[in-house]
């Protein structure tokens, strides 16, 4: 096989990065840092690309537990100075980015919703159901719930690791009428 070709899918020259961090006892994570200009390559080949990478670390007595995410490399851009001509583009803000990482984080599952309230002072906070106060909770698509639902965990420490904040992983309660 062709080193620049995984799975017959031409990822260009593959710049990638990988870092391993800790979420949650045993389990682990290893986060591949892909090029942003080769996100739409590698989700082509995300799941193949994922179950052998993570059925490659399980042989290996060292990685017992070892989830994988794949995560497009993105760049923030300081706001530009007042009077300046030049603007920043939108894909470069921090919002954008953090929107973004987190998009690559839970593929293949969508996000159905988000929640994120604000006190009168401006803090962000959301109270779930079992009483405990975080910033974001993210609803994600229920069909993909057999695939990623061991992975909620790594989500959020993956998420945490790279944006700083906490998130809650959960799937939307159907409602009976």
């Amino acid at each position: 096989m062709h080193r620049n070709t995984v799975h017959g899918c031409d990822l260009g020259g593959n710049a990638c990065r990988c870092s391993q961090m800790d979420v949650a006892g045993s389990r682990k994570a290893v986060v591949i840092h892909v090029p942003s200009r080769l996100r739409k390559a590698f989700k082509k080949i995300h799941v193949k690309l994922v179950t052998e990478l993570e059925k490659k670390f399980s042989g290996k007595e060292d990685f017992s537990c070892y989830d994988v995410v794949v995560v497009a490399t993105r760049r923030t851009v300081r706001p530009p100075k007042k009077g300046s001509a030049v603007q920043r583009p939108r894909t470069r803000t921090l919002t954008a980015v953090h929107d973004g990482i987190l998009e690559n984080v839970v593929y293949p599952a969508e996000i159905v919703r988000k929640h994120v309230r604000y006190h009168l002072d401006g803090a962000k906070v959301i109270k779930c159901t079992e009483l405990c106060v975080v910033p974001f909770q993210i609803f994600l698509d229920p069909k993909e719930r057999n695939n990623t639902e061991y992975k909620l965990e790594t989500f959020t420490a993956v998420y945490r690791r790279l944006c700083g904040k906490d998130v809650v992983f959960e799937y939307p309660v159907a409602e009976n009428a």
